[in-house]
């Protein structure tokens, strides 16, 4: 954190430092893991559901921490720590001034599907001319946003911003930190409907950021997505999607197979073709985002399509694994209605038998039998073959499939059950929810 010392960390958070140190000495990143500080880094004690950071004090220090953030000393510690009544609320305090202090473009993304994916594009397109800071892996929450905006230093131009919420209000504080120049919106989906209740409601709460923009940002929406196309806010709001309202739209889109997808880029003075190097209906979106971004920043046509063929998927989000007897898209990093459709639309753009292994959905609300029936009858709509599902929820899944969908009473039972029902040639999706563990579904489909 270029000029950020001791001193000035404790003044923005109210902390009292208590301890032996330098006051004026720099600090460097935001780390809330002993094991990953560098020698001046701020360690954050936090306490989470399971670990508690203040045990690791001594650890952080030891491994070379200029201070740490803590809501009690350790008996015997005497190095600098800045004593606060939260730990929370002084990390976003001091995150906030820090970003005060900076003046490169900071570009928000939010939305309840393809965020990683929107962020992962931007920043690849941005990079062919820009210095970029991006959010690195999950880090979009009231504590990862704090950590993220801690790491950029005078060597960016650009910083590009994941913003991940699950209530109302959330988004006001991690606007409030990171301060966005730009916002980009993915998709207002039906994710965290127990907290948020209905799309209305996400729409809301994802909005709040707009409120921490002047009236001058460019604020890019999905003009394919009902809410968002009707939305009206103060900022210059630009639609980017397939439809023929949009300002800048995906024209010409040919499946490329395993491979990819091709496209023409058409729309705000530009037209191009680019390629994109990974499966998936979200990403001609992510794409779109990219160009548009990519536009506002003055990039070339050729370096926008570039920066698309250089995007990478990140972890297992759509990510297609031959394992030499079929073909698995391995998408169950999160399920919510609308990605898992999205999954579906994916798997059916390849050829062969098509395959769906789906889990439950989770933090759907009182409604979430209701979704998960509908997952059913879409997949069965759309030519899906054959659908096997494990969970509580999923059970409406394989219900409204009909015949060829299969309920089985746990995990292991479908892994169990695998080796019968696929054959060589299958394309098949595996997705749910991160707290289903499907993970083990997929790393079985590959041990196939």
């Amino acid at each position: 954190m270029d000029g950020m010392t001791m001193a000035r960390a404790a003044a923005a958070c109210g902390a009292v430092i208590c301890g032996e140190g330098d006051r004026d000495r720099a600090l460097g990143r935001i780390v809330i893991d002993s094991r990953a500080i560098e020698p001046g880094d701020l360690f954050a004690a936090y306490q989470g559901e399971r670990v508690d950071g203040h045990d690791y004090i001594a650890a952080a220090f030891d491994k070379g921490a200029a201070c740490c953030l803590a809501e009690r000393i350790p008996a015997g510690e005497t190095r600098p720590i800045l004593l606060v009544d939260d730990v929370q609320t002084a990390l976003e305090a001091i995150a906030a001034d820090y970003r005060s202090t900076l003046s490169i473009p900071v570009i928000g993304i939010t939305g309840s599907v393809g965020k990683t994916s929107a962020k992962e594009m931007i920043a690849s397109v941005l990079s062919q001319r820009y210095r970029v800071l991006k959010t690195e892996g999950n880090l979009n929450n009231q504590i990862g946003v704090p950590m993220t905006i801690s790491r950029i230093t005078k060597e960016h131009e650009i910083a590009v911003v994941e913003m991940g919420i699950s209530g109302f209000g959330e988004m006001t504080h991690l606007a409030a930190i990171a301060q966005p120049t730009v916002a980009v919106y993915t998709v207002i989906g039906h994710a965290h409907l127990e907290f948020l209740h209905d799309l209305d409601g996400v729409l809301r709460a994802k909005t709040e950021m707009l409120a921490h923009m002047p009236d001058d940002a460019p604020v890019l929406m999905n003009g394919d997505d009902e809410k968002q196309r009707d939305f009206v806010c103060r900022q210059k709001k630009t639609l980017y999607g397939l439809g023929e309202g949009c300002d800048l739209r995906a024209v010409d889109v040919q499946p490329l197979g395993e491979s990819g997808t091709a496209l023409r880029v058409v729309g705000l003075g530009r037209e191009f073709r680019a390629v994109i190097p990974a499966l998936g209906k979200h990403l001609i979106y992510a794409a779109l985002e990219g160009a548009a971004v990519g536009i506002q920043f003055g990039l070339s046509d050729e370096e926008i399509a570039s920066g698309i063929a250089a995007f990478r998927v990140v972890g297992r989000r759509a990510a297609a694994v031959e394992t030499g007897k079929l073909t698995l898209i391995d998408d169950c990093y999160n399920a919510n209605p609308d990605s898992t459709r999205f999954g579906i639309d994916t798997l059916l753009s390849l050829p062969g038998r098509h395959v769906a292994v789906l889990g439950d959905m989770l933090e759907l609300g009182e409604g979430s039998a209701r979704m998960h029936h509908e997952i059913g009858r879409y997949a069965r709509e759309q030519g899906v073959e054959l659908l096997l599902c494990a969970g509580p929820y999923s059970r409406e899944c394989a219900r409204a499939f009909g015949e060829g969908g299969t309920w089985y009473v746990s995990r292991e039972a479908l892994i169990e059950a695998l080796p019968q029902q696929l054959r060589e040639g299958d394309r098949v999706l595996v997705k749910a929810s991160l707290g289903m563990h499907f993970d083990k579904v997929a790393e079985a489909v590959k041990a196939l």
